[in-house]
């Protein structure tokens, strides 16, 4: 069944808020859908930040429900807008596979630089019984600043390739295009 324009606007609308609404009636019993219970805290804010907090790994039931709710809400309210934002989100948003092979790569390799740049060697990096070299020394790391700074760089890096590919998948038609 395909709704169009107002209709599926109001269908995404419903189902956000209905999803939302279990997750609320749900996380409020404290019974079922996440294993961390909420409680009350000091003041509201802190109470809030209790009921919000979720399991990620593995994805709880409360955690899925909060999280396609909301983004059920916002396809609902932005899924006409046309600005360079938009157009630049929907890059990515054509070629989600290859972003996160790329990114995944680049992130480790950033990382692999940091680490020598710290003025570890090779043989720091490589640890008694581990397959693979793991650059990471216990104590060391960067701000959150910093993470979301490198985080931004790397997403603006890649944008020239995903933009590409973006464009050059829907003008070639080879078997393994489809899975990225």
């Amino acid at each position: 069944m395909m709704f169009e324009g107002s209709k599926r606007k109001r269908m995404l609308i419903i189902l956000g808020s209905g999803v939302l609404l279990f997750f609320a009636v749900l996380r409020y019993t404290n019974t079922y859908g996440d294993p961390g219970p909420w409680s009350i805290q000091k003041n509201g804010l802190y109470t809030f930040l209790s009921f919000m907090k979720l399991q990620k790994y593995p994805p709880s039931l409360l955690f899925m429900c909060a999280t396609v709710g909301i983004a059920l809400l916002l396809l609902a309210f932005s899924e006409n807008v046309n600005n360079r934002l938009s157009r630049f989100i929907t890059v990515y948003a054509r070629v989600p596979f290859l972003y996160y092979v790329l990114h995944f790569f680049l992130i480790h390799l950033v990382s692999t630089i940091f680490f020598f740049a710290r003025g570890h060697s090779a043989a720091d990096g490589i640890h008694y019984r581990q397959e693979t070299p793991n650059f990471i020394v216990p104590g060391e790391g960067v701000s959150l600043g910093f993470v979301y700074l490198i985080w931004i760089c790397i997403v603006l890096v890649l944008y020239p390739v995903c933009k590409w590919f973006s464009e050059y998948k829907p003008t070639h038609k080879d078997w393994w295009l489809g899975y990225l």
